[in-house]
C-alpha cells in the first residue's frame, strides 16, 4: 500500500548551490565534487562492499597508521568519503548528544561538528546510539537518529548548514536504529521498518518534501539498509529485508511493491546483497543466524512458492552482512566462523574458524576480505576458493564497525577513534 504525502513541514535553507549532474551507474547522481573512489554510503557502491583498490596492506603494526584520532562521544556507523571530507556520526550522554563529524580525509583533522539533542534512552548493549551511516550525494550528507520518541533524517551542506530536517514520528525498538538511508536519482530513501506502524519514505533531496510514503505490514525491528538493483534496463527495484515480508522489492519512483518473498523466521539485522542473479538476506537472533534465503528478483507479488532459489540454515551470519565476489558468496559469522559458499551449485567450498566476535560487517578490497573484530583487530582473508589467513592487526580500541576504503586509504572505525591507513605502492 502506497501513502502519498503533500507535507511540506521542511526546515530549508535559501541560497542552495547549483547542481551539477553527472551520469553515475545506477541513479544518475554523482556530482562533479564526487570522485569515482568516494565511498558514498554504508559499504559503498550499493551496498556491495567491494572495492578494486590496489596496495592496501594485510597485515600491519599499531604504529603504522597514518594517523588515529579520537572522536566525539561514542558509535559504530561506517563512515564515508566525498572527495577530501569524511563524515561519521556519534553520540554521547546516554543518546542525548548525537553527532555529526566532518573531518579532512588525508589528515583526521576536525572541520567541524554538528550537535543534536535527544532525550536519553535505552539501547541494546552491541548497539549505539549512532550505528547509522550518513549517505551524501556529492552536495549534501544525509543521516539518522532516532530514539522512542522520534526518528529524524537530516540534510546539511559540506560547510555544516542545516538544509533541512524531517521527522518521521516514534521509532519502537527493542535494540535501536540500525539501517541508514540511501540515495536514488532525486531522492533520499529511509526505511522505518520498526516494532509499531512502519513505512519506507522517499524525500525530494534538495527540499526534504515527501516524494512517497509507502506503508508496511510490521513485525521485529529491521536493521538492514536497503539496497538497488536494476537489471531490466529501466525497471529499478529498492531491495529491502525484514522479517514480515522477508525480502520485497519496491519501485523506488513510486514506492509501489513490485514483489515480496515471505516472511523470515526472525529479525534482520544484515542488509541484503546481490550478486549472480540472486538477492541474499539473513535473519538470526541471540547472536545467531537462523536462515539465509536467495531470491531471484524477476518475480511479482508473493514469490515465495517460485524465486527462493536458496536457503540455508546453518553456520550463517547474524548481524554482519555477507558479500558476494566472483561467484561465491562469503559469509562471515558473529563467532568468528567463516564460511565460501558457490552460488551456482550451493556447494560449501569451505568454512574456518578465525576467532574473535564480529558486529561489523567484511568489505573485500581487491580480492579479500577485511573485518573488524568486537576486539579491535583486523583480520584479513583472501576472498578465494582457497582459503587464506592474511593475519590479525591491530586497531587498539574495540569496533562494531564495518571498514570504509576510498582514494587509497582504508578507514577504520572504532568506539571512540577513527584510524586511516594508507596503501603500499
Amino acid at each position: 500500500m502506497v501513502l502519498r504525502s503533500n507535507d511540506h513541514s521542511v526546515e530549508s535553507k535559501a541560497g542552495m548551490a547549483k547542481w551539477f549532474v553527472i551520469a553515475s551507474l545506477l541513479s544518475c547522481l554523482t556530482l562533479s565534487s564526487v570522485q569515482a573512489d568516494d565511498w558514498l554510503r554504508f559499504r559503498g557502491v550499493n551496498g556491495s562492499g567491494i572495492s578494486d583498490e590496489k596496495g592496501i596492506p594485510t597485515t600491519w603494526s599499531i604504529g603504522d597508521y597514518d594517523w588515529s584520532v579520537s572522536l566525539s562521544g561514542e558509535g559504530h556507523g561506517a563512515p564515508i568519503i566525498v572527495g577530501d571530507r569524511l563524515f561519521v556520526t556519534s553520540a554521547d550522554d546516554e543518546g542525548a548528544l548525537r553527532y555529526l563529524l566532518c573531518l579532512d580525509a588525508d589528515s583526521g583533522k576536525e572541520i567541524w561538528t554538528r550537535v543534536l539533542g535527544f532525550n536519553r534512552s535505552h539501547k541494546h548493549s552491541k548497539n549505539s546510539w549512532a550505528s547509522s551511516s550518513p549517505t551524501s550525494d556529492g552536495e549534501r550528507i544525509y543521516f539518522a537518529f532516532a530514539d522512542k520518541e522520534e526518528y529524524s533524517l537530516s540534510a546539511y551542506d559540506f560547510d555544516g548548514e542545516l538544509v533541512w530536517r524531517r521527522r518521521l514520528g516514534a521509532f519502537e525498538s527493542q535494540h535501536g536504529l540500525g539501517a541508514s538511508p540511501i540515495i536514488f536519482e532525486d531522492k533520499v530513501i529511509a526505511v522505518n521498518d520498526q516494532d509499531g506502524p512502519s513505512f519506507v519514505i522517499a524525500f525530494d533531496r534538495k527540499t526534504g518534501e515527501t516524494i512517497w510514503n509507502s506503508l508496511r505490514s510490521f513485525g521485529r525491528t529491521s536493521y538492514a539498509t536497503p539496497l538497488l538493483i536494476d537489471e531490466e534496463g529501466d525497471n529499478p527495484q529498492l531491495i529491502v529485508g525484514c522479517d514480515s515480508l522477508g525480502i520485497s522489492s519496491l519501485n523506488p519512483r513510486t514506492g509501489e511493491m513490485n514483489w515480496f518473498s515471505g516472511d523470515l523466521p526472525a529479525r534482520t539485522v544484515g542488509s541484503p546483497v546481490y550478486g549472480e542473479g540472486l538477492i541474499f538476506q539473513s535473519c538470526g537472533g541471540g547472536g545467531i543466524g537462523k536462515l539465509l534465503v536467495g531470491v531471484d528478483p524477476t518475480g511479482h507479488g508473493d514469490v515465495s512458492a517460485t524465486h527462493v532459489k536458496y536457503t540455508r540454515d546453518k553456520v550463517i551470519p547474524y548481524v554482519p552482512t555477507p558479500v558476494v565476489y566472483e561467484g561465491h558468496l562469503y559469509l562471515w559469522g558473529d563467532n568468528g566462523v567463516v564460511s565460501c559458499v558457490n552460488i551456482a551449485s550451493g556447494e560449501n567450498i569451505w568454512t574456518e574458524r578465525i576467532g574473535g566476535n564480529y558486529s561489523g560487517s567484511p568489505i573485500c578490497i581487491d580480492g579479500k576480505l577485511y573485518c573488524v573484530s568486537e576486539e579491535g583487530e583486523v583480520v584479513v582473508v583472501d576472498a578465494s576458493p582457497t582459503f587464506t589467513l592474511h593475519g590479525k592487526s591491530p586497531l587498539g580500541d574495540p569496533s562494531h564497525s564495518t571498514p570504509a576504503i576510498a582514494n587509497g586509504k582504508l578507514y577504520l572505525r572504532s568506539f571512540h577513534r577513527l584510524s586511516c591507513l594508507s596503501a603500499r605502492n
